[in-house]
């Protein structure tokens, strides 16, 4: 049989990477045992360079290689070498951790730092009672612990879920800026009289965002809806939540009885619905309704005028087949709906003002002037003219629809 190759040791790590080569077959190593003499005649075998002693068998140079004590009977000093390693890793009985894992530890503990130092960027100072009082809030839900006027008013709900909810299309997309909501009174009845505009009634839930987080004492607006609300499976129980009612005088009274701030748009459908060439235009205030409850309550009458909501959605038509055939009101077309389906529907990011004028009082007269037709109808022309006189304040004041 003709010789073997005779390779040195230090030269096959060097070919290999630092990794034992393994041969296929028959020629794959074998554990040195008792019969490593006889394996070993199989084939002649050389001393390696420098007195290192040879292998048992054709896997001699891997085990010397690993040193991990698998080296032939005849092994010179790094087989030995290697089985003295093995032997006393097996006289410990340990085992020893995973080559990655403190590295893994170090990369874990560098991520949770990381978190905790960039939660209170993303979710503000005081982060923990944040997250405390969700939870809490979540736990209310689920067991029910949480209160509900006769009107279906869920206070919790609404300053917890619904206003934080508009809130970014309040402050970030129309951009809206609040002046005298400080003529709303802290306590008591109120009778807030807006404009009303824009196809989708935004206008009614800015206002709503614009009195519970702008005024001083976090009151809460609530806004007398037309039937058509009610009639919404889901919007009505949100509406409801959301301390919404429907527009009519014997709501409106128990809520200024009970004290609360409401809100009313005299314009209703008329105003909400008309096309873009009339806008900022006032349309009729209804027979007066609302300055006869008013005037039943005594609660004061705080004018309020919307700047903005006219042209997120400019009406150039009213397809009115279509309202009817849907029992709509009106059925807008505007120069985006339906023509781009549902993106058509997004409004347009218009900058808008809402003010709020002196209040009117109306507890200086007796009570049987709420039966006064004349008192009605110039309360109302009154409250009517200083809504349409600040929106041709504002408008003159504003730079562009946009900005």
């Amino acid at each position: 049989m003709a010789d073997a190759k005779v390779i040195p040791f230090d030269d096959d790590r060097s070919r290999g990477g630092g990794k034992p080569r393994r041969r296929s077959g028959a020629g794959r190593p074998r554990r040195a045992d008792g019969g490593g003499g006889a394996a070993g005649a199989e084939a002649a075998l050389s001393a390696l360079p420098g007195g290192q002693g040879s292998a048992a068998d054709e896997g001699g140079e891997d085990g010397a290689d690993d040193g991990a004590g698998e080296s032939g009977a005849d092994g010179g000093g790094a087989g030995r070498t290697g089985a003295a390693g093995a032997a006393d890793g097996a006289a410990s009985g340990g085992r020893t951790a995973p080559p990655g894992a403190e590295a893994a530890e170090a990369v874990a503990a560098a991520l949770q730092n990381a978190l905790m130092d960039a939660l209170p960027r993303l979710l503000g100072g005081g982060w923990e009672r944040k997250a405390t009082d969700a939870l809490n809030f979540l736990r209310r839900r689920l067991t029910g612990d949480y209160e509900v006027d006769e009107f279906g008013f869920d206070a919790e709900l609404t300053d917890q879920v619904l206003v934080p909810l508009f809130r970014p299309v309040f402050e970030k997309y129309f951009r809206v800026t609040v002046k005298g909501v400080e003529n709303i009174p802290d306590t008591g009845g109120a009778l807030v009289v807006c404009n009303h505009s824009g196809v989708v009634p935004w206008d009614g839930l800015m206002a709503q965002v614009a009195v519970h987080d702008h005024h001083p004492a976090d009151r809460h607006l609530r806004l007398l809806a037309a039937d058509l609300v009610f009639m919404l499976p889901f919007v009505n129980q949100l509406a409801r939540k959301g301390g919404h009612t429907l527009a009519c005088a014997d709501d409106a009274a128990r809520l200024l009885a009970r004290g609360e701030v409401v809100g009313v748009m005299p314009e209703g459908f008329k105003g909400i619905g008309k096309p873009f060439a009339d806008r900022y235009k006032l349309q009729r205030f209804g027979r007066g309704g609302f300055v006869s409850t008013a005037l039943r309550a005594g609660a004061p009458i705080v004018p309020c005028s919307i700047v903005g909501a006219e042209e997120i959605y400019p009406m150039i038509g009213n397809a009115k087949t279509v309202a009817r055939l849907l029992g709509l009101p009106y059925f807008p077309v505007t120069p985006t709906f339906p023509w781009l389906g549902a993106l058509g529907a997004v409004p347009l990011p218009t900058k808008w003002t809402i003010e709020f004028g002196e209040p009117i009082p109306t507890d200086g007269y007796p009570p049987e002037a709420a039966d006064d037709p004349m008192l009605m109808f110039n309360l109302t022309d009154q409250v009517r003219e200083t809504i349409q006189h600040t929106l041709y304040k504002l408008l003159v004041e504003r730079r562009s629809v946009f900005f």
